[in-house]
């Protein structure tokens, strides 16, 4: 389960911001995540509430936003959604699409400090 050791790095990285910041209390991480990352989202959730126990973050929330797949129809020749993650074709059209823009994601994209 990988998402363990991604959960134990996100910790590990709010714990770097606090002491960079000179103190405070980490009330939320925000995180990005798309579909074809590879990390499932309830197995992460469960995991970093594993991961923050006996750390200063216990009751620190992990706010993850969705990312849908998008990619870049060479036919349409715009931004389009995709039928199925699987087959990667435009659903204006249908044609296949390679160039994937989002749905990759897995990023850190904000921490919430509160003063203590």
């Amino acid at each position: 389960m990988h998402e363990r050791s991604i959960a134990l790095s996100i910790v590990e990285g709010a714990e770097e911001q606090i002491l960079r910041g000179g103190g405070g209390y980490v009330c939320a991480v925000h995180l990005k995540l798309g579909p074809l990352s590879g990390v499932v989202k309830e197995a992460l959730l469960s995991a970093f509430g594993l991961a923050r126990e006996g750390t200063p973050f216990a009751e620190c929330d992990l706010l993850i936003e969705e990312v849908p797949v998008t990619v870049f129809c060479p036919t349409c020749e715009a931004p389009r959604a995709v039928e199925s993650m699987q087959e990667r074709r435009c659903v204006q059209c249908g044609t296949f699409a390679p160039k994937v823009l989002s749905g990759e994601e897995l990023e850190l994209s904000a921490i919430e400090i509160a003063d203590l």
